[in-house]
C-alpha cells in the first residue's frame, strides 16, 4: 500500500465531492471511509483507476450518508417542536440505534463521537466544541472508531452510561439554537426512562426539563442571549419545572447521587428562585462541590467560581477561578463578569471584548460585545 499516493489522491477526490454539490465537511467524511477501505483492499486486490476506484466508493458513502440523515431528519420532524409531559410514546428504533453504536469494542469517548456523527447528526466541528478538542483530533477519533467497528457484528449493545452521554451532548447542542435537537433528545430520554430504573436515567431526564423550560426566555425577539439573572421568569414553563423537580426528587431519594442527578439539583435551584436576587447561591456551591467531587471536569469548576462569586463576593469567585486553566472555554467571560462585580469596569470592559474574540458562536460574540460597549459607555460619561 503507498501511503503517498492516497495523500496525493485526497485533495483531488475531495473536489471532485464538492464540485458534484456535496457539503466540505460531509465529503471529507466520505472520502475518509474510503481511504479506510482503499487501505483494507488494495493490498490483496490493486485497482487500475484508484482515482477513479476513491471517487466512487466516496460517492457512495455521501449516498449512504446523506439517506441516513434524511431518515434521521424526518423522525426528528415527527416530533412536536415543545416535547409533551408524561408517558413515553411507543419506542422507535432511534434509541435502539444509540444503544448499538455504543458498542463494546469501543472506547467511552470513541462510542460517544461515533454515535453523535452517526445517528445524533451532529458535525465533526459540534462535537469537537463539545469535547473542548481541536476539530482535527476529533475527525481522528471518530475515523477510528469507525475502523474499529468496520466489521464487527452489531449484537452487543453499549451500556447506559455512554448512551447517557450521548443524550446529554445531543440535547445540550440541540438546545444551544445550531441544531434543534432538544425535543428529541428529551423524547429519547423519555423512552430510556419508561425502560430502565435508573436514578442517572431520571436525573438526566430531569435535567433536561428544567432547561427545557427556560428555553422561551433565554432569547430577545432580535435573537440575542439574554442572561439567566435578566430572563423573564413568567415565561418559564412552569409544567415541565414541576415535573423535573419530581422526577428529580425520586431519583435523589434513592440516594445513589450521580452527575445528572448533581446537575439537576443545581437547575431546580435556579427554578425555584423567584427572582434572580433570591437564588440560594450556597447550596448551589455545595451542588457544585458534590458535581466536582463525581467529575473533576474543569467546565465544573468554572461555573463552581460563578456560583462562588454570587454565594460569598466577586474577589472570591476570583481566586477559585485563579486556580483553573486560562485557556478553558469562557474563562475570560467569567473573569469579566466577576471584575465587574468587584467594581473595576476598566478589566471588565477589556475582558469581555476579548471573550467575544474567542466565542464559539455569533449570538454570544454579541452578547458579551454587547457587554463590553456597555460598560465603555458608561466609563466615558
Amino acid at each position: 500500500m503507498d501511503a503517498a499516493l492516497l495523500r496525493s489522491l485526497t485533495p483531488s477526490v475531495l473536489a471532485v465531492l464538492v464540485r458534484r454539490g456535496a457539503d466540505f465537511a460531509a465529503a471529507e467524511d466520505a472520502v475518509q471511509d474510503a481511504l479506510v477501505e482503499a487501505v483494507r483492499g488494495w493490498p490483496a486486490d490493486p485497482v487500475r483507476d484508484p482515482k477513479g476506484w476513491l471517487v466512487t466508493v466516496a460517492w457512495r458513502r455521501l449516498l449512504d450518508a446523506t439517506r441516513s440523515d434524511t431518515a434521521r431528519r424526518r423522525r426528528e420532524h415527527l416530533v412536536d417542536e415543545e416535547p409533551a409531559p408524561g408517558p413515553a410514546p411507543a419506542v422507535d428504533d432511534t434509541l435502539q440505534l444509540y444503544f448499538l453504536c455504543a458498542h463494546p469494542s469501543l472506547t467511552p469517548s470513541s462510542a460517544v463521537a461515533l454515535t453523535l456523527r452517526a445517528v445524533g447528526g451532529l458535525t465533526t466541528r459540534q462535537i469537537a466544541r463539545a469535547y473542548l478538542v481541536p476539530e482535527a483530533t476529533m475527525a481522528q477519533r471518530i475515523s477510528r472508531a469507525k475502523r474499529t467497528v468496520s466489521g464487527v457484528q452489531f449484537d452487543r449493545p453499549g451500556d447506559v452510561a455512554t448512551v447517557l452521554r450521548v443524550l446529554y451532548l445531543v440535547f445540550n447542542e440541540g438546545y444551544s439554537g445550531d441544531v434543534d435537537l432538544a425535543a428529541e433528545a428529551i423524547r429519547l430520554t423519555r423512552q430510556l426512562a419508561a425502560s430502565i430504573d435508573h436514578p442517572e436515567v431520571a436525573g438526566l431526564l430531569a435535567l433536561m426539563l428544567l432547561h427545557h423550560a427556560r428555553r422561551a426566555a433565554r432569547t430577545a425577539p432580535d435573537g440575542s442571549l439574554v442572561p439567566l439573572a435578566e430572563q423573564d421568569r413568567g415565561r418559564w414553563d412552569t409544567g415541565a419545572i414541576a415535573e423535573g423537580v419530581a422526577i428529580l426528587q425520586a431519583a435523589l431519594a434513592r440516594d445513589r447521587l450521580g452527575e445528572f442527578q448533581a446537575q439537576a439539583a443545581i437547575a431546580a435551584l435556579h427554578a425555584d428562585a423567584p427572582t434572580a436576587e433570591e437564588t440560594d447561591w450556597v447550596q448551589i456551591v455545595e451542588w457544585y462541590d458534590e458535581l466536582a467531587g463525581l467529575t473533576d471536569s474543569p467546565v465544573v469548576r468554572l461555573n463552581r467560581a460563578v456560583a462562588v462569586g454570587e454565594a460569598d463576593g466577586p474577589r472570591a469567585g476570583l481566586a477559585a477561578l485563579a486556580a483553573l486553566d486560562a485557556a478553558l472555554p469562557r474563562h475570560t467571560a467569567v473573569a469579566a463578569y466577576l471584575h465587574e462585580r468587584d467594581g473595576d469596569p476598566a478589566t471588565a470592559a477589556w475582558l469581555y471584548a476579548e471573550a467575544a474574540r474567542k466565542a464559539p458562536d455569533l449570538a454570544e460574540r454579541d452578547h458579551l460585545m454587547r457587554q463590553a460597549a456597555r460598560l465603555n459607555a458608561r466609563r466615558s460619561r
